[in-house]
């Protein structure tokens, strides 16, 4: 994983993917909604539903907060 100014992990939603460019979005439990890029995807996958429940940490990367570390709930 890259970046700096880790925190807690959250819990939330993929509300956005596009396979074909790897990019999507996920909101948190508290209505924030970070951007993530596929290679967060912790079990290697690469891709992920819309929908899927997911755990994730938030780092500062490029100037903004992403999603990082994105495991899907069991």
């Amino acid at each position: 994983m890259t970046g700096t100014a880790r925190r807690d992990t959250q819990a939330g939603t993929v509300v956005a993917f596009d396979a074909d460019v790897g990019l999507g979005e996920i909101e948190s439990e508290a209505g924030d909604r970070y951007r993530f890029h596929c290679v967060e995807i912790a079990d290697g996958s690469r891709t992920i539903d819309v929908g899927a429940s997911v755990d994730f940490a938030v780092v500062a990367k490029f100037g903004r907060y992403e999603a990082a570390t994105i495991r899907r709930e069991r």
